[in-house]
């Protein structure tokens, strides 16, 4: 007869053991506990098994399916545009009508689309996204301003080209220069900076924001001490959307701001320069006689600038993430 006085420790270490054993013992085995048969599958257990592992071969098919183009493309770039690769061809100049020299100017112009429109965009995106997540008010208005940033996000490149032409070269009289380049590429890429930095924002826990105000913090001051210190890891990541769409965008600079070949590096923003994307297009396609694996080297320098600017954030984002509290 059991004790009823047991030690509670000894109880569990003696169901534990017991159930050690039933477990251990086959579904099969008469000499196991009756117990075992709990551990026996089912054909329903079966079945979600063959079905699981179903559904793990099919996402990881998928996966697959997604990342072999990615391969195959910096593979054939690879291949074909590495041996154009040299000191010269990042230092030099074209010349000979583009059939001798490299890519410095156009690598500089590029430089200089990207720094501006990030220097154009981000803080407005950055102000509108806080207009909206902590101030705006479920009303007419903010739902109109809500359906214009996802129809500018869903307006084609040329579009924006065409009214980047007409307002800031023409009337702002800024020229073909990089300055009408950068602010329609801003323009363009400004809904990605403003959902990305919104979603951020709201992803700060409401916590954050009650305790402040229960100490007497103003809003803005809880906004500029506590909610942006928090979100910019998330910025980041629309910045970074961003750096990868302006640098192979081709036709807003081609309005606006780009130019098929110039001698000078720019500048100022309102100087003419080359640009890698337009630089691509020219050469692949309208100049004659250029080296074939010229083409593919100016494409695989332009990835390999993408992925040196968006290693550079990333790192800077891990960095922040890093920092942070919770």
């Amino acid at each position: 007869m059991t004790n009823e006085t047991e030690d509670p420790v000894a109880s569990a270490a003696r169901l534990v053991s017991g159930g050690d054993r039933v477990a251990d013992s086959a579904p099969g085995d008469q000499g196991g506990d009756q117990g075992g048969a709990l551990f026996t599958a089912t054909t329903l257990d079966r079945k979600n098994a063959r079905t699981e592992r179903g559904y793990h071969s099919l996402f990881l098919l998928m996966s697959i399916v997604l990342i072999l183009p990615v391969v195959a493309i910096l593979g054939l770039l690879i291949v074909r545009g590495g041996p154009a690769f040299s000191w010269e061809f990042f230092t030099e100049a074209p010349r000979a009508q583009f059939t001798e020299g490299g890519i410095f100017p156009a690598l500089v112009g590029t430089l200089w689309l990207v720094v501006v429109a990030l220097l154009a965009s981000v803080p407005l995106g950055v102000a509108a996204a806080i207009y909206l997540s902590e101030y705006a008010k479920d009303n007419a208005l903010t739902r109109l301003i809500n359906l214009a940033i996802i129809n500018l996000a869903g307006v084609p490149s040329i579009v924006h080209a065409l009214f980047g032409l007409g307002a800031f070269v023409l009337f702002f009289d800024f020229g073909t220069s990089i300055l009408a380049a950068s602010l329609t590429l801003a323009i363009m890429t400004l809904p990605v900076v403003i959902v990305s930095t919104r979603e951020t924002l709201q992803a700060v826990p409401q916590s954050f924001r009650m305790a402040c105000w229960s100490l007497g913090a103003t809003r803005w001051q809880t906004i500029r001490k506590v909610v942006l210190p928090n979100s910019v890891s998330g910025i980041l990541t629309g910045v970074i959307l961003e750096v990868s769409r302006t640098v192979g965008e081709t036709a807003p600079v081609m309005f606006t701001g780009a130019v098929l070949f110039t001698p000078f590096l720019p500048q100022g923003v309102l100087d003419e320069t080359m640009a890698m994307s337009l630089h691509l297009y020219m050469i692949a396609t309208v100049i004659p006689d250029v080296p074939p694996e010229v083409p593919y080297g100016v494409a695989l320098s332009l990835i390999l600038m993408v992925l040196v600017l968006n290693s550079a954030s990333i790192g800077f984002r891990v960095y922040l993430r890093g920092k942070k509290k919770w």
